[in-house]
């Protein structure tokens, strides 16, 4: 399996081919989903004890597997929060992983982590925290927001009165799903403020009054939302972090969408407060152009962090000994085996430049003015609420929540667009609408008419 030889080098080339035209395309389809049972049929045995041989298997990759993907790079896939990494991000991905770096320690992967920390110092700066701030790239949203909680939590732990409590935090509706996630995984409580719009830091003080002696005795922690999935919604961060620090509470705030608007001047006073934050989830796959998986936590003082994350052990003494001083990424969030995933963000931030980062990030957030337009033109159509961030949330006037429903998969199965249908607090009941989120700065605007256009 490991021998180099003349079948080794013809596969290496028809990767290289492979890979140049799905880089150079402009044309690709959306692709759609087949039952695994119709895949089967089509590729048959693929893992057998002779193997069956790398050409093969490429071909049954391109001609049937390939295209059962619905790639998140295409410019009418609109549905949750797609990506549009560059194609420098998308080649250096190759080159990270033909490098073979464990990204976990300086000793094995100092090149490679350095490249991570030149990202990462600029992902910092434009938090504006305070001085001594730093991250570290993880595989997305979820292992952030969990690392950071668990920060939190265990520098909660160091005063004895709560090690054996089991720990409150308070979030919102909006908040994403992760979060409720990595809560159980963390094994602490979650109280959710029953607000889908903005969580003020006055809705979080009347929370707190209104909780009991041991909830408060509990409670160690606040996650605000930097740009909410759903529709892209600004938690007021400034009350929400006045409130944190009177209380002496963690202060979180999950931007894994939306942080990569702190780059976008139109938006970046959304974000007041975001600087007083004690940690900050930011997903660079998504508008900050990587490719999958590339997340980021970022910490006030990441001296917590090491002291929850740093593990220990006999074969881990010599990745912290003098001779192999460095930064160990392993030190300040939950996983140890780790690939230099920030990598090709690195490497397109050096290829591009942060203004063209700013210019495409900006464009996203035109597209949905732009769509809120077109969509208050059209009498089929009308705006849930206005356009935030890059989120669009819009209903088809009459109808129902299963016309939503076939309208997605008749688009899709066309090959046409991704949009799916979310749901949106309506008084005490949840109504089901639509919803756009823009990402790729090659969507266009005869997309959006196209797409709205279908509905009739």
């Amino acid at each position: 399996m490991h021998k180099i030889d003349f079948d080794l080098v013809e596969m290496t080339m028809d990767v290289m081919k492979y890979t140049i035209h799905r880089i150079s395309h402009t044309k690709q389809k959306v692709g759609k989903p087949q039952k695994a049972e119709v895949l089967k049929e089509l590729v048959g045995e693929t893992i057998t004890k002779e193997g069956i041989g790398g050409e093969k298997a490429f071909k049954l990759w391109k001609k049937h597997l390939a295209k059962a993907n619905v790639p998140v790079d295409h410019p009418r896939n609109l549905a949750f929060v797609p990506a549009a990494p560059t194609r420098a991000a998308v080649m250096f991905d190759l080159v990270t992983s033909v490098s073979s770096i464990h990204g976990a320690y300086w000793m094995e992967g100092a090149g490679g982590i350095f490249c991570e920390n030149e990202a990462m110092k600029w992902m910092v700066s434009l938090t504006g925290m305070t001085e001594g701030a730093f991250g570290v790239f993880t595989s997305g949203g979820t292992a952030a927001n969990l690392s950071a909680i668990v920060t939190a939590r265990e520098r909660w732990r160091e005063d004895d009165t709560y090690k054996r409590e089991k720990g409150l935090i308070i979030t919102s509706i909006g908040a994403h799903s992760s979060v409720k996630a990595m809560a159980k995984v963390a094994d602490v409580d979650i109280l959710l403020v029953d607000s889908e719009e903005e969580l003020k830091g006055e809705d979080l003080r009347n929370t707190i009054e209104n909780l009991t002696f041991h909830q408060r005795k509990r409670l160690f922690a606040v996650v605000a939302t930097g740009g909410t999935t759903n529709a892209g919604i600004i938690d007021d961060l400034d009350g929400i972090a006045e409130v944190c620090e009177k209380e002496k509470l963690w202060f979180h705030v999950d931007a894994a969408y939306g942080g990569g608007a702190l780059i976008a001047d139109s938006v970046r006073h959304l974000f007041s407060g975001i600087e007083r934050a004690d940690s900050i989830t930011i997903d660079p796959h998504k508008w900050m152009f990587s490719p999958y998986d590339c997340g980021a936590v970022i910490y006030k003082n990441p001296a917590y962090a090491k002291n929850a994350h740093s593990q220990e052990g006999s074969y881990l003494d010599i990745f912290k000994d003098e001779g192999a001083h460095g930064f160990n990424p392993a030190d300040y969030q939950i996983q140890l085996t780790r690939r230099v995933r920030g990598l090709p963000l690195w490497f397109s931030l050096a290829t591009h430049g942060t203004d063209r980062y700013k210019a495409s990030v900006e464009r996203g957030i035109e597209l949905a003015q732009i769509a809120g337009k077109i969509i208050e033109e059209n009498p089929n159509v009308e705006l849930v609420r206005e356009p935030s961030l890059s989120c669009v949330l819009y209903r088809r006037i009459g109808w129902q929540p299963e016309d939503y429903t076939h309208w997605t998969y008749e688009n899709h199965n066309k090959g046409f667009a991704l949009v799916t249908p979310t749901k949106w607090k309506n008084g005490d009941t949840f109504e089901t609408v639509s919803r756009f989120c823009f990402i790729n700065p090659d969507t266009t605007e005869e997309d959006i008419r196209l797409i709205i256009d279908s509905m009739a």
